[in-house]
């Protein structure tokens, strides 16, 4: 909370909006009046029906007064004055939800809708961004047990592929230039981004997130230096996730076979029956873009801001499955291109293939082809 609470005097360079200094400005030199939207809260949001409710803030209700109810018990709830009185948890939480939905708002217009001041927009942003990061451990978690077995049951039932408890796999968020080292952060398509690591299971729920790394780097290095990767035979035990050619095969991390025109019949199944079962995790992907649709180019200008960002939004990924509606975006997602291929000579990359990995591929190779 100490690195929270010090910087909250800079608030306002944390946020990249070529307008916002200015729009500050008129917002001390003036008194803005906003008759269109000063009863959005009040009187407009109350008459959603359930279906308009998820469009604008992307959850149901239950989960958005589940969040204020959280967020109201937290050391980061501190009331805001409003031109029309003091701002409520349940207020903090619909203004979040809607910036971090809407991709094309800038932060004027998510100030107008609401009735606030950009300087206090920033803070409700700031201060629920570290509100939701901080649920992590609590909401994205690997599984148990039981969790596992009805996971791998899921897969094995779906096309005979033993043994899987997870997909893993790595995407990409737009970033504006950077102020430090911006050079590290243009990935292979050319664009600033902040690498993202995720895995979930069968239902899309997220049970592992790391981030941070710049978008140059490869998935492979991302992977070998996560915390996952150190405990990955810890918390799979005889289980393993399925990742692209982007990773090593491990043990516990099943990759596809190359395909350079060698490939047998039972090998070429293999692949099929491992994409088929992978489309999970780039859907997790899609979904989870689409839903908070501020990821798809995030206008923050502070790394550390812009890595619990991302953490908050897995946070509200996961709180949302609680709806089970999915806003039909899982068979909407927008396509995932493939990772670059591992290269083996690669040092840099680092994880070579395991003898052991390679026979339980081989192992299962031979199931799926009975």
């Amino acid at each position: 909370m100490s690195d929270f609470e010090s910087s909250e005097e800079s608030e306002a360079s944390e946020f990249s909006d070529t307008d916002t200094d200015l729009e500050e400005l008129i917002d001390l030199m003036e008194e803005r009046v906003r008759p269109k939207n000063q009863n959005y809260l009040d009187e407009t949001v109350p008459q959603f029906n359930r279906t308009e409710f998820l469009e604008h803030f992307r959850v149901s209700r239950e989960v958005a007064n589940d969040i204020s109810q959280r967020f109201a018990n937290s050391e980061y709830y501190k009331e805001q004055s409003g031109p029309y009185g003091k701002l409520t948890s349940l207020q903090y939480t619909y203004i979040f939800l809607w910036y971090a939905g809407h991709q094309t708002a800038s932060f004027r217009d998510v100030a107008d809708r609401f009735n606030v001041t950009i300087s206090v927009l920033h803070k409700i942003i700031k201060r629920m961004i570290y509100f939701l990061s901080n649920l992590s451990p609590e909401v994205i978690k690997w599984p148990n047990d039981v969790e596992k077995q009805e996971i791998e049951q899921y897969f094995r039932h779906k096309n005979t592929f033993p043994g899987i408890i997870g997909l893993i796999d790595g995407t990409h968020i737009k970033i504006d230039k950077p102020q430090d080292d911006p050079d590290s952060y243009i990935n292979r398509k050319g664009f600033y981004s902040v690498q993202v690591q995720l895995v979930c299971d069968h239902n899309l729920r997220i049970t592992d997130i790391f981030t941070g790394y710049p978008g140059s780097v490869h998935d492979a290095r991302v992977f070998r230096t996560s915390p996952l990767s150190e405990t990955l035979e810890e918390k799979c035990g005889e289980f393993h996730l399925l990742g692209d050619s982007a990773y090593p095969l491990l043990k516990n991390v099943l990759t596809p076979f190359p395909d350079r025109g060698l490939l047998n019949r039972q090998q070429i199944n293999y692949n099929i029956q491992h994409s088929s079962n992978r489309v999970k995790i780039e859907h997790c992907n899609g979904v989870l873009k689409q839903k908070w649709r501020q990821l798809y180019h995030l206008k923050l200008r502070d790394i550390r801001l812009i890595v619990n960002f991302i953490r908050a939004c897995c946070v509200l990924h996961n709180l949302g499955l609680q709806d089970g509606v999915a806003l039909d975006l899982e068979e909407n997602v927008e396509p995932v291109e493939p990772a670059p291929r591992l290269d083996p000579d690669n040092i840099e990359q680092g994880i070579q293939e395991d003898l052991n990995a390679v026979a339980k591929r081989n192992h299962i190779v031979n199931i799926l082809g009975q």
